[in-house]
């Protein structure tokens, strides 16, 4: 039994920084990040993978991770929807991401294939792309069909980018990567990614390259994707939006997360109790300050804010300011 009930207000955390053979000083040049060394790839914002627990930044409960609070207070931050559902974990991994190089070629797993083989969540993403170089690209997908037997041949002859789909991205183009798909990011590319709170991933092709903490190549993981990729080709990889001012504009609506646009200019109430969940939001442009009770809270470029479920009006107050509101 909870000792006590949960004070309940916007919430801040530390990020953890994950260094990467790919990565950059974006996230500190660029997004006042805080860390050390050149090759920090991921900020992870809001986590509570298992060894990568974010700890809360400000308020009651600086200092707890989001797993603590969780044990504490459960149902009264989940919502008891999401809590019966996801069996008392939280069932989201927030970051920003910095590829100075590109990434490998790589596939990710089902929930069931994840759950049978890892024991976790599958990895159902979706990108939101940041200021990024103005000749930047993603793979996403095949870029003509490819069966199981031709993916294989293509393995063994070295030849997969071949059939990779390359896609150019500028400044808010979204793109939502489910499991099965093949994907990278490409090298100059700064983007926001919601994800299922997993960190499995297989990779296909890694360019040969070595990392030079180890220098050794990367291991592969052949077999291991061949069982995840899903060879069916959508129509359309893009995510269309709109970007009408002072109102929830809807991206991604998965059965993993859901996600709105908002573009604000000016000061906007915002009624949560419709939604039934925790909410984050991430601001990807500008600055914004939340207001709730007698309290505000800044939101600065680069930075996350998760609401517990029952934090129910909010005030949005900003200058040309975007964020991306998630729940579930």
């Amino acid at each position: 039994m909870q000792a006590e009930l949960m004070k309940k207000y916007p919430l801040k955390f530390e990020p953890i920084f994950q260094y990467r053979i790919w990565g950059g000083t974006k996230l500190k040049t660029d997004y006042d990040k805080e860390f050390q060394g050149d090759n920090i790839g991921e900020s992870w914002e809001i986590s509570a993978v298992p060894g990568n627990e974010t700890k809360v930044s400000n308020g009651d409960y600086k200092g707890k991770t989001l797993n603590d609070l969780i044990a504490d207070f459960g149902t009264e931050l989940l919502g008891e929807r999401i809590d019966q559902q996801y069996e008392g974990k939280f069932p989201l991994l927030i970051k920003f991401i910095d590829a100075k190089k590109p990434l490998s070629i790589q596939v990710h797993p089902s929930d069931d294939l994840a759950r049978q083989l890892h024991g976790s969540f599958g990895k159902n993403e979706m990108w939101y792309i940041m200021p990024s170089f103005d000749d930047a690209s993603i793979i996403v997908g095949f870029n003509t069909d490819v069966d199981e037997a031709d993916y294989q041949k293509l393995i063994q002859e070295k030849r997969l980018p071949e059939v990779l789909n390359e896609i150019p991205v500028k400044e808010g183009d979204v793109f939502y990567i489910p499991t099965g798909r093949v994907h990278a990011i490409g090298s100059g590319v700064v983007l926001a990614e919601i994800q299922q709170s997993s960190d499995v991933t297989y990779r296909i092709y890694d360019y040969d390259r070595k990392d030079a903490r180890t220098g050794q190549k990367r291991e592969l993981h052949t077999e291991l994707a061949l069982k995840a990729i899903d060879f069916n080709r959508p129509d359309q990889y893009h995510t269309d939006y709109l970007k009408k001012p002072n109102q929830p504009n809807s991206l991604v609506q998965s059965s993993y997360f859901k996600t709105n646009f908002w573009s604000l200019n000016g000061r906007i109430d915002r009624s949560l109790d419709i939604l039934d969940s925790f909410v984050i939001y991430m601001c990807v442009k500008g600055s914004a300050t939340c207001h709730y009770q007698d309290k505000t809270y800044a939101l600065s470029l680069g930075q996350c804010l998760l609401l517990p479920h029952g934090v129910k009006d909010i005030t949005w107050e900003a200058k040309a300011a975007d964020l991306i509101e998630i729940y579930l």
